[in-house]
């Protein structure tokens, strides 16, 4: 292999052993420390794309996304294939941060990816039609796996209703690393991979409440949610919707419902039957009135659209403890 013109050699005992040591570094987070060895290995070894895609992937680990742009595009100016490269999805990924469109543009395309408009647009890219996905908030803290949509390969909107543990809300643009860590599969067949978050992109201003609800049967509960979507908000029975799950088993492959009949998920640590966060299953599978339902809507809006819920049916529905959690 030849690059200007002179063959390039593997890398030396003395890069390997610094870089090594800096990814040990990196997994105990200790990202400084990381940085000057990964430094040393670049000047040992700079003709070497892995000696700047380590420093790009360290900048990311950090959030300096400057660095990791520069680094990225060290990378991708030694590589020796067109297309294809993470070196460029990394790329990408700097480029959204920084919404430099233009560069992010280009690194898609050149990964592989086709991006629709002129491949010299100025603005970010659109109708790329990813599809859904699940993001995983929070990652190194109390995790949440939440579904949303893929605005392009680097950011998703989050159309499900967090809970107000993860600081995060209903409609924040987030942006997510590239390699998905686990999958959920649903019932009609198809998959979908889950994305680690990074940071938020792109805040909500709308927030989050949580209320407890009498609601007589699931259609009941279901007209709310179809009263907040009518009204360009949403609302979530976290009742029914949330599964407490050990790590393990959230960054596999899982199912996005339970399943049917008698069948438990014995990864499931939710306490059956009781309303709120982990009480998505009751006894015999019989439906719980009371149900604990988090609310995306303003401040103005969300009382007169829970009491129209009830005025539709009073016999049947009813609200009280509405509190702004997020």
């Amino acid at each position: 292999m030849r690059i200007f013109g002179k063959v390039r050699h593997r890398p030396s005992a003395s890069w390997r052993q610094a870089t090594d040591r800096a990814f040990t570094l990196i997994g105990d987070g200790r990202y400084e420390d990381a940085g000057a060895l990964l430094t040393r290995a670049a000047d040992l070894e700079p003709w070497l794309s892995e000696s700047w895609f380590n420093l790009a992937l360290l900048h990311k680990f950090r959030h300096d996304w400057e660095q990791a742009r520069a680094a990225g595009l060290r990378a991708v100016a030694l590589l020796d294939k067109e297309t294809g490269a993470p070196d460029w999805w990394n790329v990408g990924i700097a480029a959204t941060a920084l919404q430099d469109w233009p560069l992010a543009r280009r690194a898609w395309q050149a990964y592989g990816l086709k991006v629709p408009g002129a491949a010299s647009g100025t603005g970010e890219p659109a109708g790329m039609e990813l599809g859904s996905a699940a993001v995983r908030l929070s990652p190194e803290g109390e995790a949440e796996v939440v579904w949303g949509r893929r605005l392009d390969p680097a950011r998703i909107e989050v159309l499900s209703i967090p809970l107000p543990s993860s600081g995060r809300r209903w409609g924040e643009v987030v942006l997510h690393d590239g390699v998905p860590n686990g999958e959920r599969t649903t019932s009609a067949g198809p998959s979908y991979p889950v994305f680690d978050e990074i940071e938020l992109w792109a805040p909500s201003p709308v927030p989050t409440w949580v209320v407890l609800l009498e609601a007589a049967t699931e259609a009941d509960r279901d007209a709310l949610e179809q009263l907040a979507a009518d009204a360009g908000f949403a609302a979530e029975d976290w009742s029914s919707s949330v599964r407490l799950l050990c790590r393990a088993c959230s960054e596999s492959t899982m199912p996005s419902a339970e399943g049917e009949g008698e069948h438990l998920d014995p990864h499931d640590h939710s306490e059956p039957g009781h309303p709120g966060p982990l009480g998505h299953r009751s006894p015999g599978e019989l439906w719980v009135p009371e149900r604990e339902c988090g609310i995306a809507a303003p401040a103005g809006l969300v009382r007169g659209l829970l009491d129209g819920w009830v005025a539709d049916s009073p016999d049947s529905r009813e609200w009280r403890d509405l509190e702004e959690v997020c």
